[in-house]
């Protein structure tokens, strides 16, 4: 009968969310272009992500536990941030504001969310061309960041399942020398709720670690190398203090280009 109870709350759940974001998505791409970027944020991300974060902790029962709160500087910078689920892309803009997201450019494409994400000015890659995305990712995240936007990255690319640490992307690393910036670790269990293989939701806290933030030491290759590596490294012993254990697998292994 639980099982039963939750696979109704976890149906509900994405009719709420799926509901919302053709509501919200339609209202902003009405309202949004007329509001200053700060406010337009605020307005087409912040409410909706809420109201995302509000279903899923009162319809599927999944609470959140910060760690490291204190750790959040003053002015914003680099965020890299590990990636398990979807369920990340929507609380880290609650917590970051205004931010810009690193996404993939064909989620743009996505009706109402991408076409309302679109007017947030995400820095929307083309994956398969590498250097010209490591020079859009340079070129707009310095802009964000000197206009005070956050920038939120996903190092792997992609959702990696519990257990492992994908390739860390250079891009994050790479941007925070550029800009001077120092990069903001996050580590997270989120898949042992909102797993990323399965509709399913868990009831369950999800605990976010947010570490000091990690500053570049030059702006050559070499520091953005070491900076890649610094911040892997604290997210992989994170993730293996959160019970996520670290399978080591040689092609998750490194950092790759872009």
């Amino acid at each position: 009968m639980a099982l039963l109870i939750q696979g109704l709350r976890t149906a509900l759940f994405y009719l709420l969310l799926a509901s919302s974001a053709f509501v919200w998505g339609s209202l902003s791409l009405l309202v949004g272009p007329f509001l200053p970027f700060p406010q337009r944020f605020a307005f087409i991300i912040g409410v909706w992500t809420r109201m995302a974060m509000f279903f899923a902790r009162h319809v599927v029962g999944i609470e959140v536990r910060i760690h490291g709160r204190e750790h959040i500087p003053a002015t914003p910078c680099v965020i890299m941030a590990k990636h398990q689920s979807t369920w990340e892309t929507f609380f880290l803009q609650t917590l970051f504001a205004p931010q810009v997201q690193v996404i993939k450019r064909e989620l743009l494409s996505v009706p109402f969310f991408g076409w309302a994400f679109a007017l947030i000015n995400p820095i929307a890659i083309d994956r398969s061309a590498s250097q010209q995305a490591l020079q859009q990712l340079i070129e707009q995240g310095c802009a964000n960041l000197k206009d005070g936007v956050w920038v939120l990255i996903f190092p792997e690319g992609t959702r990696i399942p519990n257990g492992r640490v994908g390739k860390f992307s250079r891009g994050g690393a790479a941007l925070a020398c550029a800009a001077e910036v120092p990069v903001l670790p996050i580590a997270h269990n989120a898949a042992t709720c909102w797993p990323n293989q399965t509709w399913w939701k868990t009831p369950g806290v999800i605990d976010v670690v947010i570490g000091a933030p990690i500053s570049p030491n030059g702006q050559d290759n070499r520091a953005i190398v070491e900076l890649n590596t610094r911040c892997r490294d604290w997210i992989v012993q994170q993730q293996a203090d959160l019970g996520c254990v670290y399978q080591p697998h040689h092609d998750l292994a490194g950092a790759r280009d872009a």
